[in-house]
C-alpha cells in the first residue's frame, strides 16, 4: 500500500511523536510541532497515538491514495479537497483507490496533520520516523517530501478497519456517500478541535533566569505583543517586539533547553523554541511556555502577533492532565463506537 505525492508543498514531512530519549547526546527530539492534532487523527483512524503521519505547512501537496484507505485531517484548516469536493476535517474518511487530497488556501493555522490507518511505514531512526532535516535524519530518506515519491503505509490495526467499514455502512444507509470517499458524522469534542485564534494568547511559567530581568523588561513580556518574524522554522520562533534586558552583563553556561523555551539573546528579543530546538542553549531563559499550549504556539504564522501570559506550575499541571483527559476521552468513544 503506498500513497503518491503529485506535488510536494511548501513543507511536507512525516512526523510522529519523536525521540526524546537521546537528548544527552545532543540529538533533537523533533517530531510532530502540534502533537496533539497527531495523536487526534492517529486515533481518528484506529492508530497507535505515535504512528507517523504526515505534518503538512501552510501550503499544502498533492498527494494520491492508490489503494482505499481510512484517512483524518486535524490541525490547521488548509482547505483540504477530496477529487475537488471540499474534504470534512476532524474526522474519520474513508477514501477509495485513486482518490486525490489536495489543499488550497490557509484559513486557519499552520500545519495540518494527515493521519492514515496503518501509520506511515517509513524506516524508523533511534526508535523514530520523525524527519530531522538539519540532519537528514529519518522520516522519508530525512528529508520533505518530493513529487514523485511513494510513502508506503502499513497494515491497518482491527480497530481501523473496524472504523473504515462503519463509516462506509454508515454513508451508504444514509446517502451522505461521495463518489470517491465518505466521512464519518461524529467529531471529537471542540477541546481538540480547536480553530486557531489570528492573535494567540500562549501560556508560559517563569524561566530559570526570569528574575535577571528589569522589572519594565518583565512586565513588557507578559503584556506587549510579539510578531514571529519569517526568520521562523522547526526549531524556532524569532520573535520582534518590546526590547527585553537583563540586569546583568554576566554570560552564562550553556544549560538544558527543550520546546518552549524562550530565550533572550543579546539583542533583547526573544526566541520561541520548537521540536527541532538544540538540547543546550546559552541565552537566558526568560519563560517555559507550558505543554498544553505547544499546538497553539506551533499554529502560529510568520507575521501574526501573539501574547504571553503568566501562569503557575500548579496551574500548567492542570491543563496539560485537562489536555489528556480529553484525549482519553476520544479514545473511549472511539472503542464504544466499535461495541456498538
Amino acid at each position: 500500500m503506498r500513497i503518491s505525492i503529485l506535488r510536494p508543498g511548501l513543507l511536507t514531512t512525516v512526523q510522529d511523536l519523536g525521540r526524546p530519549a537521546y537528548q544527552h547526546l545532543g540529538i533533537v527530539v523533533s517530531g510532530a510541532l502540534d502533537a496533539v492534532a497527531l495523536r487526534a487523527a492517529n486515533l481518528l483512524v484506529g492508530n497507535d497515538e505515535c504512528a507517523a503521519g504526515l505534518e503538512i505547512t501552510l501550503l499544502g501537496p498533492t498527494l494520491r491514495f492508490e489503494v482505499g484507505h481510512l484517512i483524518a485531517l486535524t490541525g490547521a484548516d488548509l482547505s483540504p479537497t477530496l477529487d475537488g469536493q471540499p474534504a470534512p476535517m476532524h474526522r474519520p474518511v474513508a477514501v477509495r483507490a485513486g482518490t486525490v487530497l489536495a489543499f488550497g488556501a490557509a484559513r486557519a493555522g499552520c500545519r495540518a496533520y494527515l493521519a492514515v490507518a496503518g501509520g506511515l511505514a517509513v524506516p524508523p531512526v533511534l526508535g523514530s520516523r520523525s524527519t530531522y532535516l538539519r540532519a537528514g535524519l529519518g522520516g522519508w530518506h530525512g528529508r520533505a517530501l518530493r513529487a514523485g515519491d511513494e510513502l508506503p503505509v502499513g497494515a491497518p490495526t482491527a480497530a481501523g478497519q473496524q472504523l473504515r467499514q462503519a463509516v462506509v455502512a454508515a454513508s451508504l444507509a444514509t446517502g451522505c456517500a461521495a463518489p470517491g470517499w465518505a466521512a464519518a458524522r461524529w467529531t471529537p469534542s471542540p477541546g481538540l478541535c480547536r480553530v486557531p485564534r489570528p492573535q494567540p494568547i500562549i501560556r508560559a511559567v517563569r524561566g530559570p533566569e526570569y528574575e535577571q530581568f528589569a522589572g519594565a523588561s518583565q512586565q513588557a513580556f507578559w503584556r506587549e505583543p510579539f510578531i514571529i518574524t519569517p526568520a521562523a522554522d522547526r526549531m524556532g520562533y524569532r520573535l520582534r517586539g518590546p526590547e527585553l534586558r537583563r540586569k546583568t552583563d554576566a554570560e552564562l553556561l550553556s544549560s538544558a533547553v527543550t520546546f518552549g523555551t524562550v530565550q533572550v539573546p543579546p539583542g533583547g528579543q526573544p526566541i520561541a523554541l520548537l521540536a527541532d530546538a538544540q538540547t543546550t542553549g546559552g541565552y537566558p531563559r526568560l519563560a517555559q511556555v507550558i505543554t498544553a499550549d505547544f499546538g497553539t504556539l506551533a499554529q502560529a504564522r510568520p507575521g501574526q502577533a501573539l501574547r504571553f501570559q503568566e501562569v503557575s506550575l500548579a496551574e500548567a499541571q492542570g491543563l496539560y492532565l485537562a489536555q489528556e483527559r480529553r484525549l482519553r476521552a476520544l479514545r473511549r468513544a472511539i472503542f464504544l463506537k466499535l461495541l456498538a
